[in-house]
């Protein structure tokens, strides 16, 4: 299959990119930012199978272009992840980004006949009600707080109505929190993860402080990526949104934990009273876990990875792309 990534040099498409390359497609990325040099490296053994295209999501004649060529499926990866300051003080860019470059990509979808469409969404969509119910499924009530979460919720809105009126294959996934390989600093990633956080710290030689445990269904990039991969390449999926997470909670400070167990004189622990954490939680409280259900009863599938695995899978990833800052 030919598969288009937008936003596909984002840690996150790049995990996507590989999975699908890895099964024999050939892929797209398009993106703002290039790929990088040590992704390329990883890339080459899959020859030219990997295009490259460096544009702006919101250059509709770019945009018009890319998907005329011809592809299979689209995965619509592009988003401003924003802390509030970013929403404070530029909100038009978050909602032109996140939302409105959705509907240009999706007509020119159908316009030249691409059969499924991919929307990754998060679990920011549940917003406020993340914190009332003890499990989150895709029927749950959402309340969407921050800009991201409103534009997340309303991308899976315009895209389950414009798959009615078309009678088109557009299916958005709830992500829940990822962490995993290519995370790094950028312009358009204000919220760096937690294990990326600590990953840096190790690196840099600092302890890392956690003001409380930061309980999660934490889940791998690479599990997002099969997961995906997945439902590229379903026959015909039976929903049109599908939460994908470990469905299984575990901490950030026990992650930590295993990474330190592989680094001698490394710390990842707690606060004490009166200290300020270093690693940034992006939350007051810990939300409720996502359901998987409806992806294991269609499926089967489950996330390979749980948190002392990814920690090492991680730590012998950063080993082998040492030298660059992750966050």
């Amino acid at each position: 299959m030919r598969i288009l990534v937008f936003g596909g040099t984002g840690f996150v498409g790049l995990n996507i990119a590989a999975a699908l390359l890895g099964r024999g497609h050939a892929v797209t990325v398009f993106d703002r930012a290039g790929v990088p040099p040590e992704a390329r490296k990883d890339f080459t053994l899959h020859g030219d199978r990997l295009t490259a295209i460096q544009s702006d999501v919101t250059d509709s004649q770019a945009v018009e272009a890319v998907i005329a060529s011809g592809y299979d499926a689209i995965i619509l990866g592009v988003a401003i992840t924003a802390g509030p300051a970013r929403e404070a003080s530029d909100p038009e860019t978050i909602l032109r980004i996140n939302l409105l470059a959705q509907t240009p990509i999706l007509i020119a979808a159908r316009r030249n006949g691409v059969k499924r469409i991919i929307n990754l969404s998060s679990a920011a969509a549940y917003g406020a009600s993340a914190f009332r119910n003890v499990l989150l499924d895709e029927e749950t009530p959402c309340d969407p707080v921050s800009l991201y979460a409103i534009t997340k919720f309303a991308s899976e809105k315009v895209a389950a109505r414009l798959a009615d009126l078309w009678q088109q294959e557009i299916i958005s996934v709830r992500l829940s929190a990822v962490f995993g390989p290519w995370e790094r600093g950028n312009d358009v990633r204000d919220t760096p993860s937690p294990q990326a956080q600590i990953l840096n710290a190790m690196q840099d030689g600092r302890e890392a402080v956690l003001s409380r445990p930061g309980l999660r269904d934490w889940i791998y990039a690479v599990d997002i990526a099969e997961a995906v991969t997945l439902l590229i390449e379903a026959v015909k999926p039976k929903h049109r949104l599908y939460n994908i997470s470990t469905g299984v909670e575990w901490s950030a400070l026990q992650w930590g934990q295993e990474l330190a167990a592989l680094h001698s004189g490394f710390v990842c622990r707690l606060t004490d009273s009166g200290e300020l954490a270093t690693v940034d939680l992006h939350s007051p409280a810990d939300r409720a876990p996502l359901s998987i259900a409806r992806l294991v009863e269609e499926f089967g599938w489950r996330a390979r990875f749980g948190c002392a695995d990814s920690a090492a899978d991680l730590n012998r990833w950063w080993t082998e792309h040492r030298g660059g800052n992750l966050t």
